[in-house]
């Protein structure tokens, strides 16, 4: 462990549900020991559910980072579990990760030259019941983008483009696609990070 990991107060590692390599290396960097647990939630059936009652795309966001937790939180008792999720929101519409490259390019081309939202959650449970919870939103303007800028985007990006919703990372290429960001960077990258620090100094896993 590194040495400012003893700012880490809890005698167990925080659990990430999450595979999210982007998440558990941000939380790493702070100083918190991490455990990552992938949950077994049907996030698309979720979501349907909570589209059909009209929920919007912050409250899908945080619903699905509380199922998230719960559901390794329920089998692993007495820990405190961290949830997270992200929506990208533009004219209505929601998208999700492309499932393939033309996938991707068909995305950046609806969201050319304009402003989208991504709304990032997080939730913090322990043995299923919620103990912090917050949602913070980005405001992201894409420059208009011509056919073959989005398509050697697109294969200079490689698969990268099916692991982020919106195809974009804007901590490397993707950053080219922006005209102007407005937002924390955290937030941006799927984990509003400052918020779940707060929570955690709060529950007393953080020196104060």
């Amino acid at each position: 462990m590194s040495e400012a990991s003893g700012l880490w107060l809890a005698a167990q590692p925080l659990v990430l549900a999450s595979g999210s390599a982007t998440r558990r290396d941000m939380l790493v960097a702070t100083g918190i020991p991490v455990e990552t647990h992938e949950p077994d939630v049907d996030e698309r059936a979720i979501e349907a559910r909570l589209t059909e009652a009209g929920a919007t795309s912050s409250e899908i966001a945080q619903a699905l980072a509380a199922h998230k937790a719960r559901a390794v939180s329920l089998a692993l008792p007495g820990r405190i579990v961290l949830g997270a999720d992200q929506t990208l929101s533009c004219d209505g519409q929601r998208f999700h990760k492309p499932r393939d490259e033309t996938a991707a390019q068909v995305q950046l081309a609806a969201l050319s030259g304009k402003a989208h939202r991504l709304h990032s959650a997080f939730v913090l449970v322990r043995d299923g019941e919620v103990l912090s919870e917050g949602v913070s939103v980005a405001r992201m303007t894409m420059r208009s983008l011509s056919r073959g800028f989005i398509t050697a985007y697109a294969k200079a990006a490689g698969p990268a483009v099916t692991t982020s919703v919106g195809g974009y990372q804007i901590e490397g290429l993707g950053v080219q696609l922006f005209e102007t960001i407005e937002g924390d960077h955290s937030t941006i990258l799927g984990l509003p990070l400052l918020p779940v620090l707060g929570a955690l100094r709060s529950l007393d896993c953080l020196a104060r």
